[in-house]
């Protein structure tokens, strides 16, 4: 019976990019999308918003891959409906309150659309099958990736005309900080490393106001210039346009309406790419990459049907390269934090005696408690 559907109630909050969409979301609104194929990273941010739904005026999943971006949402006590015949953004305008009875879109009562609502135990089938059936994808990536190498080709010999930049690679570390999975947790385990080496910074887009969020100033921000907060642009970090090789440069518009200098860089490849590049042809010592993109699922996740650039990218940067991705997930402390204070109790109180009892000891205690804190990241 009608009064037995799930019923979700709430303003709609419409948008087509979802990730400039999440920026506005609040709890209990129903963002209104056009996302063929939900990536991870879009599932994480709409979830942590708050929404009570998400009406996608695409496939949240087209099959072709195991997309876990909408269990994630659906795990996450989100609800999602699909209505991919039906063009939402012209029934719908921002902060309508509709009602969400089942699958059946509702405002004042009335009947808008019926879509497709993605259910947890439909979508562990369709994971299953989809995990089944990926070598096929697997094998349409390779073919892909083979054929584009050729075209980009100028990543490996070097040939792209890098702008002369303030900021100064030669001789340091370089932390580039792209917005993938884990990446804001593998930041925020990297805090010692950052404090201690003091590496550039450079954002990749939105992975620059993870620097940002994480308490630092980036050095950089490289990209296409979509996803940065307005805020993180005009933190006073340098700003590398990056264009098509046509030279073509949509993001530039916006650094011009911001009234912020900028430099242009065309070039073939994604932006994390030229990151990775720029740094080691301007002589870092070393470049350490978070959230960076490498596997099948990222890349299908984010729409490439191939990994050129990356592949060649990471050929020519060689051993300079140090990929961070999952560095939160290397270990994991078994100790819980009651042990863990008695025992540091324990620890402090006998190097007190001994100290007090041996003065000459102090150094020695001086070198342990440095340590000590190295380990805890304090």
């Amino acid at each position: 019976m009608d009064r037995d559907l799930p019923r979700t109630e709430g303003r709609i909050r419409p948008g087509r990019k979802t990730k400039d969409l999440v920026k506005s979301l609040g709890p209990g609104d129903i963002a209104v999308i056009g996302h063929r194929n939900i990536d991870r990273i879009a599932a994480e941010d709409l979830a942590a918003s708050g929404v009570g739904a998400v009406l996608n005026n695409e496939p949240s999943s087209d099959d072709r891959y195991p997309n876990r971006g909408p269990l994630i949402l659906v795990e996450a006590g989100v609800r999602l409906v699909d209505f991919p015949d039906v063009d939402l953004f012209a029934l719908v305008e921002d902060g309508q309150l509709v009602e969400l009875a089942g699958p059946e879109l509702r405002r004042d009562g009335i009947p808008l659309a019926t879509g497709i609502e993605q259910l947890k135990p439909d979508l562990d089938r369709r994971i299953a099958r989809q995990q089944e059936e990926i070598h096929l994808a697997l094998a349409e990536f390779a073919e892909n990736t083979v054929t584009h190498v050729r075209d980009e080709s100028e990543l490996l010999s070097g040939n792209i005309p890098l702008p002369d930049t303030t900021t100064d690679f030669r001789d340091r570390h370089v932390l580039i900080v792209v917005r993938g999975p884990d990446y804001k947790r593998d930041l925020r385990a990297l805090r010692a490393y950052i404090r201690d080496v003091r590496p550039i910074l450079v954002g990749v887009d939105g992975g620059a106001d993870a620097i940002r969020e994480a308490g630092y100033r980036p050095d950089m921000v490289l990209g296409d210039m979509d996803s940065a907060t307005d805020a993180t642009l005009k933190s006073g970090a340098e700003l590398i346009v990056h264009a098509y090789s046509s030279g073509k440069a949509p993001g530039r518009q916006r650094l011009v309406d911001l009234g912020l200098e900028h430099t242009v860089l065309p070039s073939v490849g994604t932006s994390q790419d030229v990151a990775m590049l720029m740094a080691y042809e301007k002589g870092a010592s070393l470049v350490v990459t978070v959230g960076a993109h490498f596997n099948l699922i990222e890349f299908l996740d984010k729409d490439r049907a191939g990994m050129s650039s990356t592949f060649l990218t990471r050929l020519r940067i060689g051993e300079v390269l140090v990929d961070a991705k999952g560095v939160s997930r290397l270990y994991s402390p078994g100790l819980s934090t009651g042990p863990l204070l008695l025992f540091l109790g324990a620890f402090l109180v006998l190097a007190v005696i001994v100290v007090l009892s041996s003065p000459a000891l102090a150094d020695l205690f001086d070198l342990i408690w440095l340590k000590l804190k190295i380990w805890l990241g304090v």
